[in-house]
């Protein structure tokens, strides 16, 4: 072939580099200038193709894996698709347990990349046998050759996030980003891009995006880890009832709690207002930005970088379904807007 073809040598080589967007209608009365960090822009359509790759690459350069190994972890449902991605790519089996809060939609994505799909009860204590933490060691310790990857408690979850998003969002500000607000679950984006951040500025403040029913915000504030801040809640992929260890809470400046219902709402708002079709922590995001702005965290010349962890496509059945909007109880106008916008031809 005399002339080399400029393609990719697969679909891994497409991860990271994602587009910094500045916010515009959906912002438009608060202080500051935002932007987002869109992830969906990678080839799984979220932040965490950045972590299954490095955890991967990471075990293989120790060669822990080899083309019998079956990859195994816990998720809400990004990472199990991120590693179902590299893992089919790579050739290695994948086994993913996710909580029965995980998204229609999600499960099909893992069956589509061939996982074998786990779905464990959500509102049940981390310890309990039935948890999806527990259901992953079981299958780990019953399946000869097989590696548990625990995002939750690995340190390269945060080493990705140093290495890669945390450069970008530097690189992409021209260093002046004067505060990052991202949503916390496992803890790995926010720890890693904020202890890049902060080694590059001390100033920059780190705000973590926590979930009503979580025991995160508690915990980085007191240090307790309190049980009675645990109840079921509906955002997926946002805080924890453990404390994982993957988050480095000394990195994290200030937590900020938001409600299932704002979050779902600011989702959309989202799409709507920035034509930018985000998932369910993105919404949550915003919501906390909304909250900050309410009690005079930012000023004019603040400049203000959320991280959109995952695209929209994921929660059709969720936060973009009228039906499943009405029957949590949500109070929108969405329903009524969209049958507006539908009109049916008859025969």
């Amino acid at each position: 072939m005399k002339n080399k073809i400029d393609a990719h040598e697969n679909i891994l080589s497409l991860i990271g580099n994602t587009p910094l967007i500045k916010l515009n209608r959906i912002v438009k009365d608060f202080k500051g200038s935002y932007f987002s960090k869109y992830e969906a822009f990678n080839p799984g359509h979220s932040n965490k193709d950045r972590i299954a790759l490095h955890i991967i690459q990471n075990a293989e350069k120790k060669g822990l894996i080899d083309k019998n190994t079956t990859i195994i972890e816990t998720s809400s449902g990004n990472t199990g698709f991120s590693l179902s991605m590299v893992s089919m790519v790579k050739g290695y089996n994948c086994i993913v347990a996710v909580s029965s809060k995980s998204s229609p939609d999600k499960i099909n994505m893992l069956k589509s990349m061939g996982a074998k799909v786990y779905v464990c009860p959500a509102n049940v204590s981390a310890d309990d046998k039935r948890s999806y933490y527990q259901v992953a060691k079981k299958l780990n310790d019953e399946i000869k050759d097989s590696i548990y990857i625990n995002q939750y408690f690995n340190d390269l979850n945060i080493d990705a996030h140093y290495r890669t998003t945390g450069p970008e969002i530097w690189k992409q500000t021209k260093g002046e980003i004067t505060h990052l607000v991202a949503s916390s679950g496992t803890g790995g984006t926010i720890s890693g891009v904020g202890k890049y951040l902060k080694e590059k500025n001390p100033k920059i403040k780190i705000i973590g995006v926590d979930a009503y029913g979580s025991v995160l915000k508690k915990f980085h504030e007191t240090g307790e880890y309190d049980e009675n801040e645990i109840y079921p809640y509906r955002i997926e992929g946002l805080g924890k009832n453990l404390i994982p260890g993957s988050t480095n809470f000394d990195v994290i400046d200030h937590f900020e709690k938001v409600t299932d219902e704002d979050s779902a709402i600011f989702s959309r708002l989202i799409a709507e207002k920035e034509g930018i079709f985000v998932g369910y922590t993105s919404g949550a995001c915003m919501q906390a930005i909304k909250q900050l702005n309410e009690i005079n965290t930012f000023t004019n010349q603040s400049v203000i970088v959320t991280i959109f962890c995952d695209h929209g496509s994921r929660y059709i059945s969720k936060i973009y379904s009228d039906n499943w909007m009405k029957d949590q109880g949500f109070s929108c106008n969405f329903e009524e807007k969209h049958e507006s916008q539908i009109e049916y031809i008859k025969k």
